[in-house]
């Protein structure tokens, strides 16, 4: 799917504004009066979907409802972090550290990389903002995989890049050697994402070398990890040791997942200083709240706690996919904290099958992915997909 970046639409109705008449009594105009014209928004707007949101469950009497749809960690923050919330819910009269250098300060130390190489921002998401702004208009191209993350799109759609969506491998991985073919002298950005959102597999460290390795210095290569700690996969890319080998590289990591932190909105970002100096001219003032920056603070003090909940998520992920295995299922190799079910034109099927027994998951089109929950959940889930295969495969 390919976009420009024209001119704004002639698309708003020319229809003249509504009249009303009002008497003497104040009477008001008719509700059948036309409406007034919508103002001109741009065309681009129409070459991608918005962003949307897990669904949640549905309320079914006799059932507790299980939401799947949105990969949260379905553990609540440790207790530390609760706490040190609870201390910070103060003055919200008052702005927070711009620099967010306490948490900065943290991450150098945690990472081992300068304070000049770190950007802190609302969630991810605003980096993937960020990054196409200071990457990429209307003259440029844009390469990621797909399916994958949604806001890949959407960012780079925004600001009128061309985008090169490269079709993942019948295993749900990305093709590298594709989306290497599919740089020209117009590419700017590439978005890189492992473990893939929503297929599951992660990228290895000698493929993603080998493939950097062919990328021209000017592009900037962006590498989504929002997952990274879930992944078990023994020689996975190692995101800060490419970071520190290839200057054009900018690791994109984030404390909603593994930390539990999802609605406090702290990303990060990891790469040279002038990448982040750019990064820094287009994030927003002030974004991430004092009580945010303090809670991913105290969890980052609690790292090995984090990864060790990390990889019990883990453990019940293999367990579940190797359950939907043995039922017959193609589940691609799963390294975060979902997995992927490549159910095709069936998919909404599948997801009002989990409707109806209060269960939401996400429904992406070519699949439906299922975040990983409580033992309660993904047993229904099993049970749901059982009988799902039974009545849509099985003569």
């Amino acid at each position: 799917m390919n976009v420009s970046d024209p001119a704004a639409s002639d698309s708003a109705s020319t229809s003249a504004p509504g009249t009303s008449s009002s008497s003497a009594s104040g009477s008001t105009a008719s509700a059948s009066a036309p409406s007034a014209p919508s103002p001109r928004l741009r065309a681009a707007l129409e070459t991608f979907p918005p962003y949307i949101p897990g669904k949640p469950p549905r309320q079914v009497e006799g059932l507790e409802s299980f939401k799947l749809s949105s990969n949260e960690n379905f553990l609540p923050p440790l207790p530390a972090v609760l706490e040190t919330m609870v201390a910070h819910a103060t003055n919200p009269a008052l702005y927070p550290d711009d620099a967010a250098l306490a948490l900065r300060q943290g991450l150098a130390d945690r990472l081992g990389v300068g304070l000049d190489q770190l950007v802190v921002t609302t969630g991810a998401s605003e980096l993937l903002v960020a990054l196409t702004q200071i990457t990429s208009d209307a003259t440029t191209e844009a390469i990621y995989p797909w399916p994958s993350f949604e806001m890949y799109p959407q960012t780079t759609g925004l600001v009128g890049s061309t985008r090169r969506e490269v079709p993942l491998t019948a295993e749900g991985r990305h093709d590298l050697d594709a989306m290497a073919a599919a740089i020209t002298e117009d590419t700017r950005l590439i978005i890189l994402c492992s473990p893939n959102n929503p297929t599951g597999p992660v990228l290895r460290d000698d493929e993603v070398r080998a493939f950097l390795d062919k990328v021209p210095d000017h592009v900037l290569v962006a590498l989504d990890e929002a997952y990274w700690e879930f992944a078990t996969e023994p020689g996975r890319a190692d995101g800060l040791g490419l970071v520190r080998d290839y200057p054009n590289l900018v690791l994109l990591r984030t404390f909603s997942k593994a930390h539990g932190l999802a609605g406090l909105r702290v990303g990060y970002a990891v790469a040279r200083p002038p990448v982040i100096e750019g990064l820094l001219k287009a994030v927003i003032p002030f974004g991430v709240t004092d009580l945010s920056q303090a809670a991913a603070l105290e969890s980052l003090n609690h790292w090995d706690e984090v990864l060790e909940r990390a990889g019990e998520i883990a453990q019940t992920r293999d367990a579940f996919a190797a359950a939907l295995r043995e039922q017959g299922w193609e589940v691609p190799e799963a390294q975060a904290n979902y997995v992927w079910l490549p159910l095709g034109e069936k998919s909404g099927a599948f997801e009002d099958a989990c409707v109806e027994q209060a269960v939401a998951v996400r429904n992406l089109g070519a699949g439906v992915r299922i975040s990983i929950g409580e033992d309660e959940a993904l047993a229904r889930v099993l049970e749901i997909a059982e009988r799902f295969r039974i009545e849509h495969f099985e003569d």
